[in-house]
């Protein structure tokens, strides 16, 4: 108890990465050991994430024995390949002794080829036999993510000798919610829950209070099928499964949650056009070349909104006011346009959104944009004519305005539809495409009527 109470202390600290980059910049080292002793591997992992590279390896190589296995499974994969670009082959051998299987596959995808050779040797049969099976398993599905440290019974034996059989295998795998059943064949039947077990008389067989195999996983299932199924049926554990039904491991709540938290980082970043893993603190060169793409992509959509607008040159000559009024037009209809953009892409994340609702989806929006923007160009067009006295140009505003939130609606559920169709992912191009589309449709609009009416 004493040593939780010191680690939910320590991590209260809100200058704790103040305290640890002045420590270590003094190289007051005895200091930075005693902070990392009372932290959890995951927090250390997020202090060295939060390290310039020349802090982040001093501070490496004054972690505690024993914990450099376990923060290496925490760090992101950019920060994790260059602190293990400063490991020899001794060290990377000894980190990876305390490893689960399923966080040693993560890492060996990673590793240079004759260190993963020399880590394969290290292992002892039965671990490089688990870790061969993980990584015949596509990354990014339930294979190579699942555990095989799972317990299973038969169902015709009683809970008195299940017992018996637990008190043998203590202590048991992390997050033992139930006991896998499966048949003498190793076909998974179902599960026994810890609560029946214990609550239930000792003759009981457990055949008689299982729960049939209604929540398993394929181990080719993606893992956001899996994050899925554990939100929508709050879930602590679903068991693996292979073709022929066998039983293969299982997948814990603990690893649901961080696929939950990186799919929500990876929209998060995505919508910027970065990367997942990027490191906060890569040096400068290649953090500028990953971000010059999408700002290349982005100047591109802006010329294209520019040569719209110099198509209309001489009205915006003869009327300044057009000139004044164009980024209102444009706004308005990109953030419209953001807000069902944003709902769409959750929902195509979420599995709401198919073919059979897309329609109904797309006309209500419609409906919403246009509700929106008769309400909105009402005041616009308001505000207009008292700043310019102009009746023209506000009614002019008012059905641009009107125009470009349909269109911003409408193209806010089509644009990240068909990306997703196009197996293009809608979070890192969506917002870029529809800028564009906001842009283009809003000064056309506006200056187009203009052009027509006013002059």
């Amino acid at each position: 108890m004493t040593a939780t109470s010191n680690n939910v202390e320590e991590t209260a600290e809100p200058h704790l990465i103040d305290r640890i980059i002045g420590h270590l910049s003094a190289d007051e080292d005895a200091q930075v050991t005693t902070h990392l002793e009372l932290l959890h591997t995951a927090e250390i992992a997020c202090l060295l994430e939060s390290l310039p590279p020349e802090l982040r390896q001093h501070m490496w190589k004054l972690l505690p024995q024993g914990l450099e296995g376990e923060t290496l499974t925490y760090l992101g994969e950019e920060v994790r390949g260059s602190i293990i670009g400063e490991m020899n082959q001794a060290e990377v051998i000894a980190a990876t002794e305390t490893m689960d299987v399923e966080d040693l596959a993560v890492v060996m995808d990673e590793l240079p080829e004759h260190f993963s050779e020399a880590v394969l040797k290290s292992l002892d049969e039965d671990r490089r036999h688990r870790l061969e099976a993980s990584l015949s398993f596509a990354e990014g599905t339930a294979g190579r993510l699942m555990s095989t440290d799972v317990i299973s019974v038969r169902k015709n034996v009683t809970l008195a000798v299940v017992l018996r059989y637990l008190r043998r295998l203590k202590p048991l795998p992390p997050h033992t919610d139930a006991l896998m059943v499966t048949d003498e064949n190793g076909i998974y039947l179902g599960k026994l829950n810890i609560i029946d077990m214990v609550t239930e008389d000792a003759d009981t067989q457990v055949g008689n209070i299982m729960q049939e195999a209604t929540d398993s996983v394929r181990a080719d299932a993606s893992e956001h099928d899996i994050a899925m199924l554990f939100e929508r049926r709050d879930l602590i554990s679903v068991a693996v499964t292979g073709e022929q039904g066998d039983l293969l491991g299982r997948i814990t709540v603990d690893d649901a949650v961080d696929i939950i938290m990186a799919e929500a980082d990876k929209a998060l970043l995505a919508s910027a056009g970065l990367e997942q893993e990027e490191d906060l603190f890569a040096p400068i060169i290649p953090s500028a070349k990953r971000r010059a793409i999408w700002l290349g992509i982005n100047l591109i959509t802006v010329f294209m909104a520019a040569w719209v607008i110099g198509r209309f040159e001489e009205a915006l000559d003869k009327i300044v006011a057009l000139a004044v009024l164009l980024p209102v037009v444009a706004s308005m209809g990109g953030i419209a346009g953001s807000q069902t953009l944003t709902l769409t892409i959750r929902g195509l994340a979420l599995g709401q959104v198919s073919s059979a609702n897309l329609r109904w989806l797309g006309n209500k929006e419609l409906a919403v944009g246009l509700l929106n923007g008769i309400a909105w160009s009402l005041v616009v067009a308001l505000v207009t004519f008292f700043w310019f006295e102009n009746i023209g140009i506000a009614l002019i505003i008012a059905a641009a305005m009107v125009l470009n939130l349909v269109a911003a609606s409408l193209s806010g559920v089509l644009i990240p539809v068909i990306l997703a169709r196009m197996n293009i992912d809608p979070a890192l191009s969506g917002a870029v495409v529809l800028t564009t589309v906001t842009d283009v449709v809003g000064f056309l609009s506006f200056l187009g009527l203009a052009t027509i009416f006013l002059l």
